[in-house]
């Protein structure tokens, strides 16, 4: 009987045994046979340890020497290698055995599409050979990579080029040399023939730095954008975080099949090619985005995660959250400030607060784990950004950024900890963190109450605020936390009612950190109406008892962009809850005027931001009002938005058609003035396609297009209207794009998507089109993963198919690609949050899954979490 998964504690950390400085790699690349020869310098870490023991998984072990001689006292289990008997330093020779081909986790050593790629992160070197594979290991990596010239031209690795040859049979060998001591995970392999986009960068030192972007044959015409936010991206880091490139060349390679967005190995990132390809024709302003984010985050991380990494893979976060942080404030410097921020809050509050409410709860920095794949979770990046951007709003940008230089001052070259990150922000701002610390070690999202007092005669206002962080799934006990509450006052005349107390000026940003407090605020010379989490300046949930009319008010007066976008969402979310109601007790759906008034007049409003426009018209989504209920009402819910919907392009009809030609223009720019018009056009597009003269406008723009932007938009338009058209135009989609693997995610998306009658036959029907692979990640994630996290109503079907279907699907991933399966089990986690039919269908289905032999250890983890709620 297979034993089954051991949890791993923080608290247990331990240093290893033994360390390695140096490791010199040589493969000899084939696609069945790959052998993997790993010269490694050894040395003792703990005194008296005289047995070595090392990772490994999936590999056929052909020798070992210790100092230059064979050794045969050693014992190989399923996981690891232990060499017994060694000296307290040596030099350890290794010969492993892998099979790329066969590799279809894309974990370690794998092909994607005619190349060697690999994927080291977390774990993964251990399917290359045995090693310390952990992130305290620190080592100098010399890599020397030999293949079949003709087929693999291209020999890649971390650091620079050191020697080039040719062997017999026509095969030829590169070696590659980084002078940066790194963990294993970060190491890097590709080999292929590619087209290469070559560019340059002098930095700040004016030193010159080689830029290469290799794609598949074909696709150099669409690599520029990233280059650009390549180059945009190390401006950016030396201008505002005073960081500099370190080697002489920066690689980035695009595959197709890949787990991850990207991969942030030292000088050679490898990418999912969704975040590398694009031009007009092919990609959406929405890809455009994604690629400039994700090039920037990928190479931000060559400080915060590579120069400076994480100790253990509890501090995840520490390289994650900070890198998100610096990515985020990379694009809102570089586009529009309000609409990133509102992207990455509708993130924050939809995906990342249900995971909160999940089985899997857990804080930015675990405490334990069992697969620390199940990690890489919206909590640890999003979340874990939200608390580096709040300690940005206590410090201020000056002492903010004198924290990260002393963070990274200390801690260059070494494995560090999110306590060390900490004490480098308290030492470097004078402020004490001990309270804000806990928001690393903490779950759950944060209820925080404000109670407003007005007293006219003595002209002061009085704030009663309250936190409490319900019970999670791995913690019953919560503790207050520093929540920064930051506030403005409004008069009646729009203007600023300054913050005073006693006389004095009380800065903007409060620090909550009571579970009850009271902040009182003098010469308030009438009833103010209040701004509250402006920025949404902590990632909690706010509770204040605000009228239609006051966020009317702040849709048309907040000087603070977010603050109108965060008011609109509270005023719909206030109708949205009643409506269900009224649905649950069998009444009409009703929206008054005034509601849609308010919105017209940000639809007509010329002084603000397009773009800004677009996202307050822009409806929540299913799953972000699911996460305001105990118990999940799909059919209300769905019913509710789609009326608010018609309703809206009913009764604005004429404003969204004159808004929508407004912003035509007469040919294609990439600019963000361009991308903004064409985001409220196409917002007003998919109103208009719910009228009934709306489809022609449709047709009529998916047939002039000359950009993927408004062609994809017309298709939206027409999946979620249900138009007659939309079969044509899918099927007119498909035709020509069916070789574009990448273009045709988009369509797959919307297939799973879509609200249309006998919706899972139809998703299992497009999984036999010539463009889909079960073995592609980016396939599954838009067909399947549309279907089961975007598509509520099919998915929670009552008759249970749609569990039934993941569940299929999971079976068969549980022995191609457990990673991605572990993504994909998540619908099923929240079983708790549904009506108690649907309860025990999902538990049908979770049970099923606990069933399977040889249940990997990705899956093993949530299904029996979600058991045991």
């Amino acid at each position: 009987m297979t034993q089954q998964p051991q949890a791993k504690y923080r608290k247990d950390y331990q240093a290893p045994e033994f360390t390695i400085s140096h490791i010199d790699l040589t493969f000899d690349l084939k696609d069945k046979e790959t052998r993997v020869v790993a010269r490694s310098q050894v040395k003792q870490n703990l005194a008296g340890a005289t047995a070595l023991t090392l990772d490994g998984e999936g590999l056929k072990l052909i020798r070992i020497e210790v100092d230059g001689q064979d050794w045969s006292d050693y014992r190989v289990e399923e996981s690891t290698l232990t060499v017994n008997g060694v000296p307290s330093t040596f030099e350890l020779l290794i010969e492993t055995e892998i099979d790329p081909q066969a590799n279809t986790s894309l974990e370690g050593l794998y092909k994607s599409d005619g190349a060697y790629c690999t994927q080291c992160e977390a774990e993964g070197f251990r399917r290359i050979t045995y090693y310390l594979d952990r992130p305290d290991v620190l080592a100098k990596f010399t890599t020397k990579v030999i293949a079949d010239k003709e087929a693999y031209p291209y020999l890649l690795s971390n650091g620079n080029k050191i020697g080039t040859g040719d062997l017999e049979n026509g095969r030829h060998w590169v070696q590659w040399e980084d002078p940066f001591a790194k963990p294993c995970y970060l190491f890097a392999l590709v080999a292929g023939d590619f087209d290469c986009l070559r560019d340059n960068f002098v930095t700040v030192s004016g030193r010159d730095v080689a830029l290469e972007i290799f794609v598949d044959k074909g696709n150099l015409d669409r690599a520029d954008y990233a280059m650009e936010s390549l180059k945009n991206s190390m401006k950016w880091d030396e201008e505002r975080f005073g960081l500099e490139y370190d080697l002489d060349i920066y690689m980035i390679v695009a595959v197709d099949f890949f787990n991850m967005g990207a991969m942030e190995n030292k000088g050679l990132n490898v990418f999912n090619s969704k975040f590398v390809l694009a031009n007009s024709k092919t990609a959406t302003d929405s890809d455009y985005h994604g690629i400039e984010r994700v090039i920037g985050h990928e190479y931000f991380h060559n400080w915060s995660g590579n120069r400076v990494t994480c100790r253990d893979w509890f501090q995840l976060s520490l390289k994650e959250g900070l890198t998100v942080f610096r990515d985020q404030e990379f694009s809102s410097d570089l586009g529009s400030r309000a609409v990133n921020r509102i992207s990455n809050v509708r993130k924050v509050r939809s995906v990342q607060f249900a995971e909160d409410r999940s089985p899997m709860a857990h804080p930015i920095r675990p405490e334990k784990v069992i697969e620390m794949n199940n990690f890489y979770t919206m909590t640890v990046y999003e979340k874990g950004s939200e608390v580096i951007r709040m300690l940005h709003t206590l410090l201020g940008e000056n002492t903010f950024q004198k924290g990260i230089q002393l963070y990274f001052e200390r801690h260059d070259g070494t494995a560090a900890t999110c306590d060390e990150f900490i004490q480098a922000m308290q030492d470097a701002s004078g402020f004490d963190l001990t309270q804000f610390s806990l928001w690393y070690s903490q779950s759950g999202t944060p209820e925080l109450t404000v109670v407003s007092d007005y007293d006219e005669n003595a002209q002061t206002l009085s704030l009663t605020v309250s936190q409490i962080t319900p019970p999670a799934a791995d913690q019953a006990d919560k503790q207050a936390l520093l929540i920064p509450l930051d506030i403005e006052l409004y008069a009646a005349d729009g203007s600023v009612i300054e913050l005073q107390r006693n006389g004095e000026p009380v800065h903007n940003v409060l620090q909550v950190t009571q579970t009850e407090q009271l902040f009182t605020f003098d010469k308030v010379t009438e009833k103010p109406v209040l701004s509250l989490l402006r920025e949404f300046s902590a990632p909690v949930h706010l509770h204040y008892e605000y009228s239609d009319t006051e966020l009317v008010f702040l849709m048309v007066h907040a000087r603070n962009e977010f603050a109108r976008w965060d008011a609109s969402q509270m005023l719909l979310a206030k109708h949205i809850k009643e409506n269900v109601a009224r649905i649950q007790q069998g009444e009409a759906f009703t929206l008054p005027d005034s509601i849609v008034d308010a919105f017209r007049g940000v639809l007509l409003d010329d002084n603000l931001d397009r773009s800004l426009i677009a996202e307050v018209l822009s409806l929540p989504t299913e799953v972000e009002v699911a996460g305001w209920y105990e118990t999940i009402d799909v059919d209300a819910i769905e019913s509710v938005l789609e009326s608010i919907r018609k309703t809206f392009a009913i009764e604005m009809a004429d404003e969204l058609s004159a808004v929508y030609a407004a912003c035509k223009a007469s040919h294609y720019e990439l600019s963000h003035q361009a991308a903004a018009d064409r985001r409220l056009k196409n917002v007003c597009l998919s109103y208009l396609a719910e009228v009934e003269s709306g489809e022609h406008i449709v047709i009529e723009q998916f047939n002039s297009s000359d950009n993927m932007t408004d062609t994809f938009a017309a298709l939206l338009a027409a999946n979620i209207a249900l138009l007659p058209s939309r079969e044509q135009m899918m099927q007119s989609f498909s035709d020509k794009w069916h070789q574009d693997g990448l273009v045709m995610d988009k369509w797959f998306a919307l297939q799973g998507s879509s609200k249309m009658q006998g919706a899972l036959n139809n998703v299992k029907a497009q999984m036999n089109h010539p463009s889909f692979s079960i073995k592609n990640p980016n396939r599954l994630r838009s067909l399947i993963g549309a279907f089961v996290m975007g598509n509520s109503v099919n998915f929670h079907a009552k008759d249970g198919s749609g569990y039934a279907f993941l569940t299929d699907i999971l079976i068969q991933l549980n022995e191609i690609n457990p990673q991605i399966a572990s993504r994909l089990v998540d619908p099923l986690l929240k079983l708790k949050y549904f009506d108690e039919h649907r309860q025990g269908l999902i538990r049908e289905q979770l049970t099923r899954l606990s069933k399977i032999e040889n249940l990997a250890n990705d899956l093993f983890e949530k299904v029996n979490k979600a058991l045991e709620v």
